[in-house]
C-alpha cells in the first residue's frame, strides 16, 4: 500500500484554498489551518464596509469547504513555530502536526509605512473584521451627525489602487443617493469623500486612458481627488499632507500598502522585501524543497501582482508540484499567466485591461467585473446572495438601495 503524503496548508486565502483543492484531488492527506473559522473573499470587503453586503456574503466556513473531500481536515489555530529538521509545525493552541510537505499561505497585513498616527487613527480594509469595523464607524458617525452630536462625517481614503478607488466610489454613491433618504437631517456640506494618492493618477497599473476614465467617474460621483499628494500624518480628525495641507477627516480609510505579519519572523525562514519569505522559481524555500510559500507572502524572484489570480495560480501550481514530488518527481518553475486587471468605480462604471492589450470601460466592463467576482465566490448561497445584492443596490428601486444604517 502506497503511503499518502501528509500536507499541512497554513492559510485559507485564495492561494491556500487553491492548493488544498489540488492536493485533495491528488489523494494527499491535507490539513487546512487558519486562525479564523471562515475563508474571506477579499475583493468584496469594501462592499461589506459600505453596507452593500453582509459579512456572510463574502465568507465561507472552512470546515464546510474541507468536508467536500474525505482526505481533508480543517483546524482553527495559528502557526507559531516551524521545525524544518523534524518536519513539524507547532500552533498557538499548543498542538503540533508532522508533515511531509508544508504550504505557507497566510497572506500579508496592513503596512502603515511609518506614517505617524496612521495605526492609531486610520482604519484598514484588509480583513472581514476591518470591513465590519469601518461599517460600524460610519454607522455611528452618520447617526451622530444626523442627531447633532457630531458636526460632520468627512471620509478620507488613502491610496488610489483598486481597493481605494472602489471604496471611494461606493461611498460617494451612498452619500449622493442614499443619505438624503436615510439621513435627511444631514446637510450635503456635512459629509464628503476625498481620495488621496501620491501619484498624479489613480489605478497606477492601468493604461492612461483607463486611469483618466476612472478619475473622471470618481469626480462625477462627487469624490474629491487629491493626486500627487503624500500623507505625512494621520490625526483623529484630519489627514496631514507633506505640503502642509490639513484635510478634515472624521473617518480615515487606509487602502495603501501591505507587509508580512510580524509573526513570520519567528518562523526562521529567510525574508526579503516587505518581510516576504524568499522562495525559488518553483515557489519552495531554498534548502527546504518540501516547504512552499504561495500568495502574497511569497517573495518570488520575479515580482507578481498582489491579486487573487496570481495567488490562485500559485496555489494550483504548488498543489500539482507536491503531488508530483510525492511520486518521485521534481518541482517545476512557476509561470504566471496574466489574465488582466479590473476595478469598479460604481454603478455601471468599471475599467478592465487584458494582458493582450484590450481595454474596456463603462457598463460592459462593469458586467464582466460582476460576473467574474461572483464566479470566484465559494458556495452557491453566497453567489446568489451577492447577485441579489448587486441587483438590489444598483438596479432596484431607488429607496431599496443599501444603507449604512443596515
Amino acid at each position: 500500500m502506497v503511503q499518502r503524503a501528509r500536507v499541512v496548508v497554513v492559510g485559507a486565502g485564495f492561494a491556500g484554498l487553491a492548493a488544498t483543492k489540488e492536493l485533495a484531488r491528488s489523494g494527499a492527506l491535507v490539513t487546512l489551518v487558519d486562525r479564523n473559522p471562515y475563508a474571506t473573499f477579499q475583493p468584496l470587503l469594501y462592499q461589506v464596509a459600505t453596507a452593500g453586503m453582509g459579512t456572510a456574503d463574502v465568507s465561507f466556513p472552512i470546515r464546510t469547504f474541507a468536508a467536500k473531500w474525505p482526505n481533508v481536515r480543517a483546524r482553527r489555530t495559528a502557526l507559531s513555530r516551524i521545525l524544518p529538521d523534524k518536519r513539524r509545525v507547532e500552533f498557538d493552541d499548543g498542538g503540533a502536526l508532522d508533515y511531509d510537505y508544508l504550504v505557507l499561505a497566510t497572506g500579508v497585513t496592513t503596512n502603515w509605512l511609518n506614517v505617524p498616527g496612521a495605526p492609531e487613527n486610520a482604519l484598514p480594509i484588509y480583513s472581514l473584521g476591518d470591513a465590519a469595523g469601518l461599517r460600524r464607524r460610519l454607522q455611528h458617525y452618520l447617526e451622530d451627525t444626523a442627531t447633532g452630536r457630531r458636526e460632520s462625517t468627512h471620509v478620507v481614503v488613502v491610496g488610489a489602487g483598486a481597493t481605494g478607488v472602489e471604496t471611494a466610489g461606493t461611498l460617494a454613491e451612498l452619500r449622493r443617493n442614499t443619505l438624503p433618504l436615510t439621513h435627511p437631517e444631514v446637510r450635503p456640506d456635512q459629509t464628503s469623500v476625498t481620495l488621496v494618492e501620491r501619484f498624479d493618477y489613480v489605478l497606477a497599473p492601468y493604461k492612461p486612458r483607463l486611469r483618466d476614465a476612472a478619475a473622471q467617474a470618481l469626480r462625477k460621483r462627487g469624490v474629491n481627488l487629491r493626486l500627487g499628494a503624500t500623507v505625512a500624518g494621520v490625526e483623529p480628525d484630519a489627514v496631514l499632507l507633506e505640503d502642509g495641507t490639513r484635510l478634515e477627516s472624521d473617518v480615515t480609510v487606509w487602502a495603501l500598502g501591505v507587509t508580512a505579519p510580524p509573526e513570520v519572523a519567528a518562523w526562521g525562514l529567510e525574508q526579503g522585501k516587505g518581510g516576504r519569505i524568499k522562495v525559488t522559481d518553483a515557489l519552495n524555500v531554498p534548502g527546504h524543497p518540501e516547504i512552499f510559500v504561495v500568495g502574497d507572502l511569497a517573495g518570488a524572484p520575479h515580482a507578481l501582482p498582489q491579486l487573487a489570480q496570481p495567488a490562485i495560480q500559485m496555489g494550483k501550481h504548488v498543489g500539482r508540484q507536491i503531488a508530483a514530488m510525492a511520486k518521485g518527481g521534481q518541482p517545476r518553475p512557476f509561470s504566471y499567466r496574466d489574465p488582466g486587471i479590473m476595478a469598479t468605480v460604481g454603478k455601471a462604471e468599471a475599467v478592465l485591461q487584458l494582458e493582450n492589450g484590450l481595454t474596456m470601460r463603462g457598463l460592459p466592463a462593469w458586467l464582466v467585473w460582476i460576473f467574474i467576482h461572483v464566479a470566484y465566490l465559494l458556495g452557491g448561497r453566497n453567489r446568489i446572495s451577492v447577485l441579489l445584492n448587486f441587483f438590489w443596490r444598483y438596479a432596484g428601486p431607488h429607496r431599496s438601495r443599501a444603507s449604512v444604517t443596515q
